[in-house]
């Protein structure tokens, strides 16, 4: 059977490409990818430009995991605040990263408009305090930015503007970042699939990767030999990389898109922002273009995910927005993506000739597509840039891919309950 998407809002206003052949057979290319998300795509895209042959071996179908089903928010910041990375990696290290993001989120802006791809693009994104203290410690670190990276525009939000913003009194505070956005995430990628294709790409669907023995990979019904491999994988790596698997946690989240809203929508959120709070278990949420709310919470760390979804995230929905207790929920889905312990992307090579990408903890938009675009460029053996990021160390997580499962859930369930109180 052909694999498909599964259902969610995004997968039914999409657009979606004619489905790409599975690999039959032998074939060559410069440069094969394993996965065809952000980091792939954007990988193969920067390749192509330079001369490279590429192929892309997916084994879903296009942006068929976290690529083509999370929250839609563009951020412009890396995931780890600056203060914090300057404490863990020293200043100059501190603001060659800080460049890299900005660099993340300018250069989505320019694939969306070099390839007019039409996937909804909205500015501006506000980050919410939960509680007194997380208002106040918002309140520090925009000080901490105005005297360290005036450029990065970020403005304090006082109580009074976030109750004219949103239509809830659950926020005492928060950040307004007019760098931030929202788009239509699988609408984006499968923009970057369409860029690809038109310079010479080829994606290959419904072809799983079962092994690798160097620059050569094994499919299912065909083979692969490159000069070069990119692994572009993240949540979904499983056991393909066992030197690096430890390094990522995969784990679900849930979103919820409602029946459409009209007015009741604009409400809401009165000005268009992506919105995002400061929960260790974080709700994000914003308005679609049809007025829906698509609403993001919750998070599990078994293999399944729940059983009623939409059940699931309408629970810290309506904690946030009680006005929706009668709204039908139209659309309820879960995706996974891969976080690392201190929240910063792990880069690196396993072999020679053997490159990867992964756990973006949330902040898979724009890094994940600068991350194809530096390794597109550590392909070409230019390393400086893809180096800031491969030169951090990013430790196992606890008990390797055995053991990590429980010691996480223990920790997140122990962060999750100091959310409620």
């Amino acid at each position: 059977m052909a694999p498909t998407y599964p259902p969610s809002y995004y997968a039914d206003t999409a657009g979606i490409l004619a489905p790409q052949a599975s690999l039959k057979g032998e074939i060559r290319a410069d440069v094969a990818i394993v996965g065809a998300g952000y980091t792939g795509l954007s990988a193969a895209l920067h390749l192509l430009k330079s001369g490279y042959s590429v192929v892309i071996l997916e084994a879903h179908r296009i942006a068929w995991g976290a690529s083509g089903r999370n929250g839609g928010q563009l951020g412009s910041t890396q995931r780890k605040g600056q203060e914090d990375l300057e404490a863990l990696l020293g200043k100059s290290h501190a603001r060659q990263m800080w460049g890299l993001a900005r660099e993340a989120n300018r250069l989505v802006r320019e694939l969306i408009d070099l390839h007019n791809i039409e996937c909804d693009l909205r500015n501006g994104a506000a980050h919410l305090a939960w509680k007194e203290s997380h208002a106040k410690s918002m309140r520090n670190e925009v000080d901490f930015m105005e005297r360290n990276y005036p450029d990065a525009g970020l403005r304090y939000l006082e109580l009074e503007e976030v109750r004219e913003l949103i239509a809830s009194e659950r926020y005492h505070g928060g950040v307004f970042d007019p760098f931030g956005a929202h788009l239509h995430p699988l609408a984006y990628a499968l923009g970057l699939a369409r860029a690809v294709l038109n310079n010479g790409g080829r994606i290959y669907e419904g072809t799983r990767v079962l092994s690798r023995e160097g620059t050569k990979i094994r499919t299912q019904d065909g083979e692969v030999k490159a000069s070069t491999v990119l692994l572009a994988c993240n949540g979904y790596l499983d056991k393909l990389e066992s030197r690096i698997a430890a390094k990522i946690m995969p784990l679900h989240n849930f979103i919820a898109a409602t029946e459409p809203l009209g007015e009741l929508a604009r409400q809401l959120i009165r000005k268009d922002y992506a919105i995002s709070d400061s929960k260790f278990v974080i709700d994000y949420y914003r308005r679609t273009q049809d007025d829906r709310l698509l609403f993001g919470g919750g998070e599990t760390y078994s293999p399944n995910f729940p059983e009623d979804i939409a059940g699931f995230v309408r629970k810290p929905m309506l904690r946030v927005f009680p006005q929706l207790a009668g709204a039908r929920i139209d659309y309820a889905w879960g995706g996974t993506l891969a976080i690392t312990r201190p929240r910063i992307p792990h880069f690196g090579r396993v072999d020679k000739d053997v490159f990867f990408a992964q756990g973006y903890s949330g902040s898979g938009i724009h890094m994940a597509t600068l991350a194809g675009k530096l390794l597109a460029e550590a392909v070409a053996g230019q390393f400086e840039r893809f180096d800031v990021l491969a030169s951090i160390r990013i430790p196992d997580f606890p008990g390797g891919t055995l053991l990590r499962h429980p010691a996480l859930v223990l920790g997140m369930l122990y962060y999750s309950l100091r959310d409620k109180i």
